[in-house]
């Protein structure tokens, strides 16, 4: 019993397959290299071949794990039925589905975009966290017990519980319309995929964070500067990596094998401060 209770034994990520889709920048290669660093083998997932490159030699600079990549696309069932198989020829087990892929788009109110704007941000942010978990719902559950299950870390925002969708991180006049309604549904799939696999032994929890220095928020941040942010942060920053790696390797660890269904707020506490501006945070 003692042993089981020692951080080592808590928290071992070591030897675990981990994917991380969206794992080439941003807060998914902050997860991508957390749990490398800590001797799982990771793989990483996105589109453009080249930044995966980029991003797995500097992920290789601090792993004790292997780490890889896979050029994949999962704005699309197809895309995310690919990834699933080129992953499936690489290994026959998985231990932690990493759902981070995410867009965003803004726009103005009265000429909102239906494709770019609804369409697409719909397939990226909800439909390739359904299509990737049912994908690889079967390499999650092999060899899972209540004690030692397979876990699914949903990326979720927010901007989740937060319906601002006009503010500092979108140009003035435009706004995120269709952002903040996308990850809502990934809280709600995130319930919804914890109550179908809790009896095959596999968690599913959604992670919510707030800003996070990323490409997705450099324009707003830069543009507003860094101050504005800071200023509405009761902590008086950003988040960092240590952040939600440390949150990652929990709910992928033993230490979470009865947590499911959570939604963790990752934000500084910064919902519960007046801001400067209202902001959509991504």
């Amino acid at each position: 019993m003692a042993s089981s209770l020692s951080t080592s034994s808590l928290f071992n990520v070591r030897g675990r397959i981990v994917l991380v889709t969206g794992g080439s920048s941003g807060i998914g290669k902050m997860i991508a290299t957390g749990f490398a660093h800590n001797g799982a083998d990771v793989y990483i997932a996105s589109r453009k071949e080249k930044q995966l490159q980029e991003a797995v030699a500097e992920i290789k600079k601090v792993a004790t794990g292997k780490v890889d990549y896979i050029v994949a696309n999962v704005s699309s069932k197809a895309g995310c039925d690919a990834l699933v198989r080129e992953f499936r020829k690489r290994e026959s087990n998985l231990h932690v589905l990493v759902n981070n892929s995410g867009i965003t788009w803004g726009g103005p109110y009265e000429d909102f975009p239906e494709e770019r704007g609804w369409d697409n941000v719909f397939n990226v942010n909800v439909k390739s966290v359904f299509y990737m978990t049912a994908g690889l719902t079967d390499l999650l559950a092999k060899d899972a017990t209540n004690l030692d299950p397979g876990h699914v870390i949903n990326i979720s925002s927010t901007a989740s519980v937060d319906p601002h969708c006009e503010g500092a991180l979108s140009e003035a006049g435009n706004g995120t319309w269709s952002y903040q309604p996308s990850k809502a549904a990934v809280n709600h799939l995130t319930s919804a995929l914890a109550l179908k696999l809790a009896p095959q032994f596999i968690t599913v929890n959604a992670i919510l964070p707030g800003v996070f220095p990323s490409r997705m928020t450099a324009w707003g941040i830069k543009t507003a500067g860094e101050e504005i942010f800071n200023a509405s942060q009761p902590t008086g920053r950003f988040g960092r990596p240590e952040d939600v790696v440390g949150l990652s390797l929990f709910l992928a660890s033993p230490a979470s094998a009865h947590v499911t269904g959570s939604h963790t707020i990752l934000d500084g506490g910064s919902r519960f401060s007046s801001r400067i501006a209202p902001t959509a945070k991504l």
